[in-house]
């Protein structure tokens, strides 16, 4: 599951109090960025639709850095959830370790395509997904008729999960 060698990347349980400190850190900034609590279209993530949950720890400090998971939408279907990094670390890899880690894991659990939403004010998430082989989907499940959302899908196979490990 190592994709980055500064990185030591731990599948956790959901409850575990780190992840739960970066999704809350990550939820917070999302309310600055839209101005309100309400821009979760659907039910939010729980332990009991997530198939994995990982967090990122800072090799040289043990900082947790990072965060995602993957929330199952059918047998071979996943959607990336709370994929957050710590502002102080952005730029330096983690998100994509951290996918790269999603992939391998999606592509270990038999889900053969994961998806992605980013809202009206992620265009740093919609720049992410398209610059990772994501492409550009028709909104699905919860993001139907929701406006200023873009959804994004990518298919995972042995080619693509092993490319992205070693990335």
């Amino acid at each position: 599951m190592q994709t980055n060698p500064r990185l030591n990347i731990r599948q956790v349980a959901w409850s575990h109090p780190v992840g739960a400190d970066l999704r809350r850190a990550q939820q917070a900034e999302l309310d600055a960025r839209f101005g309100t609590a309400d821009h979760e279209p659907g039910p939010p993530p729980s332990e009991a639709d997530c198939a994995v949950f990982l967090v990122a720890y800072d090799k040289g400090s043990g900082q947790p850095v990072g965060c995602g998971g993957l929330r199952l939408l059918d047998a071979s279907t996943a959607e990336i959830k709370r994929l957050y990094v710590v502002p102080y670390t952005r730029g330096s890899g983690v998100a994509s370790s951290v996918l790269a880690a999603l992939e391998a894991e999606a592509y270990k659990q038999g889900i053969t395509r994961i998806k992605a939403e980013a809202g009206s004010a992620q265009a740093d998430g919609r720049n992410f997904y398209q610059n990772s082989g994501f492409e550009p989907v028709p909104n699905f499940g919860p993001y139907i008729g929701v406006k200023h959302s873009s959804c994004y899908a990518k298919s995972i196979n042995s080619h693509s999960a092993a490319h992205t490990a070693m990335a």
